[in-house]
């Protein structure tokens, strides 16, 4: 069952173990646990739900460049982890915007999530050379999803109850 829409933001968790388990998600029309889609579940439900309870908190900053585009803020902010000088104020300003850092799963994305009224704008970038030289249409390419928040934060607690189904219960 997919929860989402693929065009947006969408999930699908697929059959396996208590501890593995794969999970791929969608945003842009873009596959982006196409490189690994095995999940840990146990770790990888704790960062979707601190993801879910951000939103559902009001979390979440708005474009932070003035009138750029959401692609050309992500373009931005990448640009910012190259330029690093290791103060860790560049790294502080990021992680107001980092998303979907969830482990091993996404991490052949850089992903960014704003909040702009209701709505999030989630912007997607994959990095690794090896997804680039299979897919080159991906390179230097900045995929842009927009959602009502509510929406977004319910697919992740939606989510979060399809892993917890398979986790082994305590107590």
């Amino acid at each position: 069952m997919v929860l989402g829409d693929k065009h947006r933001f969408a999930v699908e968790v697929g059959e396996g173990g208590q501890a593995l388990r794969p999970v791929d998600l969608w945003a842009a029309g873009k596959w982006l646990t196409c490189d690994d889609n095995m999940a840990f579940v146990g770790q990888f439900r704790r960062a979707v739900l601190e993801t879910a309870d951000r939103l559902r908190s009001g979390g979440g900053s708005p474009l932070p460049f003035g009138t750029l585009s959401p692609e050309a803020t992500h373009r931005r902010l990448t640009l910012l982890a190259g330029a690093d000088d290791g103060t860790g104020g560049d790294y502080e300003f990021r992680s107001r915007f980092r998303v979907l850092a969830w482990g091993p799963t996404t991490d052949n994305v850089t992903a960014y999530l704003f909040r702009v009224g209701d709505r999030s704008v989630l912007t997607v970038q994959f990095w690794r050379k090896d997804h680039l030289a299979e897919h080159p249409e991906d390179a230097d390419a900045v995929f842009v999803a927009e959602l009502p928040t509510a929406e977004f934060a319910g697919i992740l607690e939606d989510l979060v109850g399809l892993l917890d189904a398979v986790l082994p219960k305590t107590g």
